[in-house]
């Protein structure tokens, strides 16, 4: 018997990385699975890989798609009981180099994504249901040139906060997971050219001497929209090899 038999979970940016191994583990535990992604292609692969999931393209930098995917997650009629908000991009540049439209770009998806994505399927949250929103150790440090990333995952950090406190009178958790460096397409595209060069650049900084990988924080993920963690709301949970914390 699965700890998610029966529920009906979303993760948005599914098609890789943290995203779609979270998407595999909560299938393997009895979930079905809305996923969004932005590339069709990718997403169908996605839905494979998942098994019984439902591929819904779209931006969530964009209001109508996630109106669209707020409707076909009403017409499925069975709610939502664990949500994963994973979609978020992140680029290089440093102070003298941001531009307006750069930062439109991150705020609007790392940001404006995450608050509209969980408006938008506030009405479908099943009593009981768990938040999970992606955090990055990026916001507790000052790595140069990823200002604009670091401080829109420090909003998303006061968010749960907030939300863990909005939400607690509907029996809804809000937590948020902090990864450390995870080897993933998104992390390993920053440095297109060597993305093992920067894997293994970061390995050095981490006290358990690598980087994560998708699964170990996917793992994680389960058990924060599971039972096994009924008495936690608000809490930011740290997965990074003890590199913030050693």
């Amino acid at each position: 018997m699965g700890q998610l038999d029966g529920k009906t979970a979303l993760v948005t940016g599914g098609t890789s990385g943290i995203g779609l191994a979270t998407a595999k583990r909560f299938a393997a535990e009895g979930a079905h699975v809305f996923i969004t992604g932005r590339d069709q292609q990718r997403l169908d692969n996605a839905v494979k890989e998942v098994g019984d999931a439902t591929g819904v393209q779209g931006d969530v930098g964009v209001l109508d798609d996630l109106d669209r995917l707020a409707a076909l997650i009403a017409d499925h009629g069975k709610g939502l009981d664990a949500v994963f908000v994973n979609a978020g991009i992140g680029e290089f540049a440093t102070l003298d180099s941001i531009g307006w439209e750069d930062y439109q770009k991150t705020f609007n998806n790392n940001v404006g994504g995450v608050i509209f994505t969980v408006q938008k399927v506030l009405p479908q949250l099943n009593p009981g249901a768990s938040i999970v929103l992606t955090g990055s150790s990026s916001a507790g440090n000052g790595q140069p040139a990823f200002g604009l990333y670091a401080a829109s995952k420090a909003a998303i950090r006061s968010l749960g906060r907030t939300w863990a406190g909005e939400l607690v009178g509907r029996g809804v958790r809000v937590n948020t997971i902090v990864p450390g460096p995870t080897e993933t397409p998104g992390l390993g595209g920053l440095v297109p050219d060597n993305p093992q060069g920067l894997f293994d650049q970061l390995a050095h900084s981490i006290p358990m001497g690598r980087i994560g990988r998708p699964e170990e924080i996917a793992n994680t993920v389960l058990f924060l929209v599971s039972h096994q963690s009924t008495y936690m709301t608000g809490a930011e949970v740290w997965v990074d090899g003890g590199a913030e914390q050693i």
